[in-house]
């Protein structure tokens, strides 16, 4: 499940891209499968990083011929890598997790080339914020949302960086009711089944990428997209 448009990144072979908090790798092994790339995955999370390893050998068939993939356990905070080092970096539902959010902004921008692209996801604020009503557990465990961004402050804070925004959408409608369900059942999600026949549903989808479904996601995301994905370029 991607939330990133890699077209929209503009994306062109021999390119070196960072994933910022890439978690079990579904943004940087994509990269790897889907183009002539470097893709490198950064996570404090060993555990998530093991995953992505695991699930970076299952795709081996369907790796790009030409891609080259790093995953690396290090801290947004102070990146491992030289100044203007990448074509492009993700942070994808990265920064309402984080307390230092505009100190990795700042690694970000440092590591990031002139004229390079960066895009950045996170919750949407109303959907979010109606999750935090349902259940103060749900942002209350370790390692959780620690903050709801609106979208235009943070594109403001971005751009007075010095970036550049040239793109924003929405992201995964059909997955808000399934959130909100989690919310309101917390206690009970495990063995919840209006969750887990939802949770089918949202499998189904991914798999089946049926039109319907498509459709619907398509016309809902601007309404009630779960997330806000915006796509920044560096000044020269």
């Amino acid at each position: 499940m991607l939330t990133v448009d890699f077209k929209t990144m503009g994306l062109s072979a021999g390119d070196r891209v960072l994933d910022l908090g890439c978690g079990e790798g579904r943004h940087v092994i994509s990269l790897a499968c889907e183009a002539e790339i470097e893709a490198v995955g950064i996570d404090l999370g060993f555990g998530d990083l093991t995953t992505a390893k695991s699930r970076m050998q299952d795709c081996a068939a369907f790796r790009h011929p030409q891609s080259q993939f790093l995953i690396s356990q290090a801290n947004g905070l102070s990146l491992p890598f030289a100044d203007a080092s990448f074509d492009h970096v993700i942070c994808s539902e990265v920064l309402e997790h984080i307390p230092d959010w505009e100190g990795v902004l700042a690694e970000i921008i440092r590591v990031l080339k002139p004229s390079g692209s960066f895009a950045v996801s996170v919750p949407r604020a109303w959907p979010e914020r109606f999750c935090w009503w349902l259940s103060s557990a749900y942002h209350e465990v370790p390692g959780g949302h620690i903050r709801i961004f609106k979208a235009r402050d943070l594109n403001s804070r971005i751009q007075a960086e010095g970036l550049r925004r040239y793109a924003k959408h929405w992201a995964h409608a059909l997955h808000v009711p399934y959130w909100w369900l989690q919310c309101w059942r917390w206690d009970k999600r495990e063995t919840s089944r209006l969750v887990k026949y939802y949770h089918r549903l949202l499998v189904w989808d991914l798999m089946k990428r049926p039109r319907v479904t498509r459709w619907a996601e398509k016309l809902l995301n601007p309404l009630m997209g779960k997330s806000v994905v915006m796509y920044y370029t560096k000044d020269q």
